[in-house]
């Protein structure tokens, strides 16, 4: 081993002190861990959030009512308190991503005993106990590499791709993982919508508007109100999927249009079978 390889080593050595008991309230309870560790106090619906054990969790947020904070504060607590566990923070671009990851590694700066890191980039980070959390842009081709990933956060979900989500689900197939999806609407499509909009039983849901949030001031949303307008309010701040302001026809519209209890065309045949059953009895049209 070279001089720089045997420094290297040692410094690396050196940075892993003895670990720290671990705190099995906090293992318990993340509500106690962001309070007491991170000293964080969570609005009653962050603490729906970090309570809630569902392996599927959607939350429709306003801007700035603190979704990403929480996010992060579950990512850590997963990374700590699950041994060799599989964090991935996605988004639609790897710059989004590293904020998040940003508010992970915040909140790790301000713990009184912080978990050692045997890796510590940018982008991702290792913890003594061989846990990892790393942050991943919204780009399907780049992303099956990763396995038994234990949580997926995807922030901004409702301008995720599908294609890129659904190259993530699998990969918490084996580890029984747990994916969390957090945006402000973005019209009325997508897997997020969709998912939102179709209630499905085993989702954890959470709506919070920004006139819920205690942090943002109610002159500060009238002034907005005033000055964006009533379409861009609503998505931003009052949760509402907008129908896309270049749509031709709006979504009401076009749901207006199908009516039921009317008999199909060709009864219960396929095209291709009405087609056959006429063939030989109808004449070619000339």
């Amino acid at each position: 081993m070279n001089t720089r390889a045997l420094t290297s080593r040692i410094e690396t050595l050196e940075r892993i002190k003895p670990p720290v008991a671990v705190n099995e309230t906090w293992k318990a309870s993340a509500v106690a861990f962001a309070t007491e560790a991170l000293h964080f106090d969570a609005d009653p619906w962050q603490t729906d959030a970090l309570t809630t054990l569902s392996k599927r969790a959607i939350w429709l947020c306003s801007r700035q009512t603190g979704k990403s904070t929480t996010a992060a504060v579950i990512g850590l607590h997963t990374a700590i308190y699950t041994p060799k566990a599989l964090v991935l923070l996605v988004s639609p671009s790897l710059r989004q991503s590293m904020e998040l990851y940003r508010k992970v590694t915040t909140f790790i700066n301000v713990m009184e005993h912080p978990p050692t890191l045997v890796e510590d980039t940018k982008t991702s980070l290792e913890l003594t106990n061989g846990s990892r959390i790393v942050c991943l842009p919204g780009s399907e081709a780049t992303v099956r590499c990763y396995s038994a990933v234990n949580l997926i956060v995807e922030d901004e979900a409702a301008r995720v791709s599908d294609a890129f989500n659904m190259a993530t689900r699998p990969m918490l197939a084996v580890s029984g993982g747990r994916l969390i999806e957090l945006s402000t609407p973005f019209g009325k499509r997508g897997h997020f919508y969709n998912t939102w909009s179709k209630q499905f039983a085993n989702w954890h849901r959470i709506n919070i508007t920004a006139d819920e949030c205690s942090r943002i001031p109610k002159e500060f949303l009238e002034t907005e109100l005033l000055e964006i307008g009533q379409w861009w309010y609503a998505q931003e701040y009052q949760n509402v999927f907008n129908d896309q302001l270049d749509s031709f026809f709006i979504s009401q519209v076009i749901e207006s249009a199908f009516i039921t209890g009317v008999e199909p065309l060709l009864g219960h045949l396929s095209f291709d079978e009405f087609m056959r059953s006429h063939s030989s009895s109808t004449p070619p049209v000339r």
